[in-house]
């Protein structure tokens, strides 16, 4: 059975459906050495090029992979600076065939959950709004927050893209003398820096921000800043499920994989701060 050319593009790993949309506009992509244009579709037995190289493996059964990575403070979310910055995409393993794509982004400014998929498919519905996939941050607010904040935050603020909300706000226990104050928020979509703008929209600033749950999946509380750990069939289907795609029956990860023992806690940290030192001499890491 065909499908439409972005969807293919976009399932393999190569970037969002509106990435591969762009790329079919500017003529890069070919279908059996005819250019393609936007509406085309294919099956699993066409020769399908990008920029005139082949891509491989579109025929065989890909497993959906999915990685947790706790994202530190400092790193962005994009695949390569010009700055030479850090990126959460730098310490990824290697995948053959498609690439890692991330679930989301989170500013530099912000630590916590990040999903990496090969799935195209599951990254973008798990993203799309209409999937109201719900998001829980812990926030620390400085300033004298008060009821009639919480209210408004919970009944809805005009933003500039327009209005929104968190779904629930629950305080977390702190010293009555601190200008400091830790909040538990959630909230269904994933707007630019949507966290910070409603608290600064009642004149309060953010000093912390970590994402701890996407959907049902929360951050493993073990896994160190800057690690990352590949998820389990039952961790993957609970995603798929959330956003209606079938379920996948393997996976190539085992339960004793999945466990966040001393000895393995110890090897991520060792690699992560290994990573930082060769970064900070401004080497590219090896993988």
């Amino acid at each position: 059975m065909s499908e439409k050319l972005q969807k293919i593009l976009a399932n393999y790993g190569l970037g969002s459906r509106r990435e591969m949309e762009r790329w079919i506009e500017q003529g890069r992509v070919s279908v059996d050495g005819k250019v393609a244009t936007l509406g085309d579709r294919a099956d699993a037995s066409a020769q399908i090029r990008v920029d005139g190289n082949v891509i491989t493996g579109l025929a065989k059964e890909k497993s959906c992979r999915v990685l947790m990575y706790n994202k530190p403070e400092g790193e962005l979310c994009s695949r390569s600076d010009p700055e030479g910055r850090a990126t959460v995409f730098d310490r990824l393993p290697v995948i053959r065939p498609g690439r890692w794509i991330a679930v989301g982004r989170l500013d530099i400014n912000t630590s916590g959950l990040l999903l990496f998929t090969n799935d195209g498919e599951l990254a973008n519905r798990l993203m799309h709004p209409k999937h109201e996939v719900e998001r829980e941050y812990a926030v620390r607010v400085f300033g004298d927050v008060n009821t009639a904040h919480l209210k408004a935050l919970k009944s809805g603020v005009e933003l500039e893209d327009g209005m929104a909300k968190f779904t629930t706000i629950s305080a977390r226990p702190s010293d009555d003398e601190s200008l400091n104050h830790w909040f538990n928020v959630t909230l269904s979509e994933g707007r630019n820096r949507e966290v910070r703008r409603l608290w600064e929209s009642q004149g309060l600033q953010v000093s912390r921000l970590i994402r701890v749950r996407y959907g049902e999946l929360e951050l493993k509380k073990r896994l160190p800043q800057g690690a990352w750990i590949e998820l389990g069939l039952d961790d993957i289907n609970a995603l798929r499920k959330m956003v209606k795609l079938a379920p996948e029956t393997e996976s190539k990860v085992v339960d004793k994989m999945n466990q966040l023992d001393h000895a393995r806690l110890s090897r991520m940290r060792r690699s992560v701060k290994k990573h930082r030192l060769i970064k900070s001499r401004g080497h590219k890491p090896r993988r």
